[in-house]
């Protein structure tokens, strides 16, 4: 894949003080740039997207937000917005939580989770987590993109947003060469030039051929269903911005292009652009940096935007022990 030379525009800070897990009073007193890498906008902490404790929370940490407005979508909704995420470790489980604020704060599902280890045809994985869902307008059906174990990859369908089924392996390290992992997709609406496809998948794989370990990889499909096709060489690597693992990925497209948001193991989030054919690897730098309160790591950035208001929703605090925010853009 050609590739143009990167810029290096990387300023690595990690916030300090460590607050556990619940609701975070403030925000915080910095005043960050009005602008980020590529006229991106910066984004404050708002709060995080639950008011009170969760009735489904085995493993005390939930991660990889996906919020999607169905309000457009379905009837009988639960509110205007859906939250899925979940926890990562054993038994782990896809949930739901829902508002009429894009903003929160998030009302828990009571059925959670809506997707869990036991999966059809009797088996059973360790855990699910890293739920991604999007609104397929062709069949009028959400398609949840999650993985189980962390080699694999699957997609499940539902017309209401919460009963997923036919649960089906898309991705795993056989159909990528010198992976061991393949996990945390994304997946957008997003043309590319000589695939014949509708959608794209970005995802991390564990790759076996240095530098760096943790890399952005990416896939393509006419129907975000059937026919993936994965490239076999990263997309991203993680030694530009300073890392060793990146994960994660975003897909954002401004400025009549395409860029993607995602974390490093420094903590920080960061922004590089692919083009819109995925055939470049800008590195732009750190594109959202912690506060105190996230405790060292901001991780697996969505986006969406309400009223006007763009918004963020974020990991904060160690990998496996962290919750899940929002941040307003500033």
């Amino acid at each position: 894949m050609a590739r143009t030379p990167e810029i290096s525009r990387r300023a690595l800070l990690r916030g300090a003080a460590a607050v556990a897990g619940g609701t975070v009073a403030g925000l915080s007193t910095a005043a960050p740039a009005l602008a980020g890498p590529a006229g991106f906008p910066s984004y404050r902490y708002l709060r995080d997207a639950f008011a009170g404790p969760l009735r489904y929370n085995p493993t005390g940490e939930f991660i990889f937000p996906c919020v999607r407005g169905v309000y457009d979508k379905i009837s009988n909704r639960l509110g205007r917005y859906y939250l899925y995420y979940g926890p990562h470790d054993a038994p782990g489980g896809i949930c739901l939580a829902y508002a009429d604020r894009l903003e929160g704060p998030y009302t828990e599902y009571p059925g959670n989770p809506v997707v869990d280890r036991q999966l059809p045809g009797g088996v059973q994985v360790s855990h699910v987590a890293s739920p991604h869902v999007v609104w397929d307008a062709p069949t009028r059906q959400f398609y949840l993109y999650f993985h189980g174990e962390n080699h694999t990859t699957r997609v499940a369908r539902s017309t209401d947003g919460v009963h997923f089924t036919d649960e089906t392996p898309i991705l795993s390290t056989r159909l990528v060469p010198n992976t061991t992992e393949t996990s945390y997709a994304r997946v957008f609406e997003h043309p590319v030039a000589g695939k014949g496809n509708r959608y794209v998948m970005v995802f991390m794989a564990v790759h076996t051929v240095g530098p760096g370990t943790r890399k952005i990889f990416w896939g393509w499909s006419p129907d975000g269903w059937s026919g993936w096709q994965f490239s076999p060489t990263p997309l991203v690597s993680p030694t530009p911005d300073g890392c060793v693992d990146i994960s994660a990925p975003h897909l954002l497209t401004r400025n009549g292009t395409a860029y993607l948001a995602y974390h490093g193991n420094t903590g920080n989030m960061y922004l590089t652009e692919v083009g819109n054919n995925f055939d470049r690897e800008v590195h732009l730098g750190v594109f959202h940096r912690p506060i105190a309160s996230d405790n060292g790591r901001t991780a697996s950035p969505a986006f969406g935007t309400d009223g006007g208001v763009q918004y963020m929703l974020y990991e904060a605090g160690p990998r496996l022990d962290a919750r899940i925010c929002i941040a307003r853009a500033v």
